[in-house]
């Protein structure tokens, strides 16, 4: 049933579903077979979710398709051209850049530091502070100082932007081949997620335990319902149903009738005998002797038969 089930769930949930962008269409395409826990075997149908693509979509993609092998196939020769530039390791000359550097500190920031040296000048000799001074020797190492710090930081921003230079001149046909690859990656196929069935297993052990205390519940309900009696005592006509006995023996007859000995059930296993008629035996020859108590078990009036003559 459960089976049965989940095969009725997947053709419920594999709903076609048709867009403007293609198609999404489900169908049995074939079956499978397993052994049973009960060694048969049984068969199930094999569903195949199919997607197609409108002739719009498919037309960009097969135009798509012959774009991505095209570059694919350009960066495949490029790579092959570059073959021995890559086998070499990145190599970066400081005296180049440091040469450049100079080069371009020459053209401009030489000429701005003279001319601010001979301002400096001009202004000390003009304030009173003679060349050979100690205030004068002061200024202009400052000025050096300064004029040095300002070449180093060039020649280190320049050491920068060459080393980035010359690395991207390295790298750019390595960049080119990336960027060709990228555009030839294969697409894999987006598949719609199936529709999954999903049927709980039977709890068998939960049934069996339900059933099992179902049957304690009964079985107590009647045992209280003896013991009941057998806490209110046995009355005048005291009950003398089989169902009631245990330890039942044979004791002969009295008034043509069999005698028994035996206790009730809810009488201990040390409990002394009780004597008496069986319901069952009496019930066919002395009707009239027989009662049937309300709790549903037989009663029966042993001092009618035993006085009957």
């Amino acid at each position: 049933m459960n089976r049965d089930t989940a095969i009725s769930q997947m053709q419920l949930n594999g709903v076609n579903q048709i867009t403007p962008d293609g198609n999404l269409m489900y169908e049995q395409t074939g079956s499978n077979s397993f052994v049973d826990s009960q060694g048969r075997t049984v068969s199930t149908p094999q569903f195949t979710a199919t997607t197609t693509l409108s002739p719009q979509q498919q037309a960009i993609k097969d135009q798509t398709d012959a774009a991505s092998l095209n570059l694919g196939t350009l960066a495949n020769k490029q790579s092959a051209a570059i073959g021995e530039q890559l086998s070499k390791p990145f190599q970066f000359n400081n005296d180049d850049a440091s040469n450049w550097s100079y080069d371009l500190a020459s053209q401009r920031i030489l000429p701005q530091q003279e001319k601010a040296g001979a301002a400096l000048r001009t202004q000390l000799i003009s304030s009173g502070i003679r060349p050979g001074t100690a205030a004068y020797d002061s200024e202009m190492a400052r000025l050096t100082n300064a004029n040095t710090d300002q070449l180093n930081q060039l020649a280190l921003t320049g050491r920068g932007q060459a080393y980035q230079e010359q690395l991207s001149q390295y790298n750019n046909p390595i960049n080119t081949i990336s960027a060709l690859m990228s555009g030839s990656q294969v697409a894999n196929p987006q598949f719609a997620q199936t529709p999954q069935s999903s049927v709980a297993g039977v709890d068998y052990t939960g049934l069996v335990n339900q059933q099992y205390q179902a049957k304690v519940q009964n079985q107590n309900a009647m045992l209280g319902g003896l013991f009941g009696l057998a806490g209110a005592g046995i009355k005048a006509i005291p009950f003398s149903d089989r169902r009631l006995k245990k330890d039942i023996v044979p004791m002969g007859h009295k008034k043509g009738l069999p005698w028994y000995g035996f206790r009730y059930v809810w009488d201990d296993a040390s409990s002394p005998l009780r004597y008496s008629f069986m319901a069952q035996d009496v019930l066919p020859v002395r009707p009239e002797a027989v009662h049937l108590d309300p709790s549903g078990f037989y009663r029966v009036n042993v001092d009618m038969i035993l006085e009957a003559a």
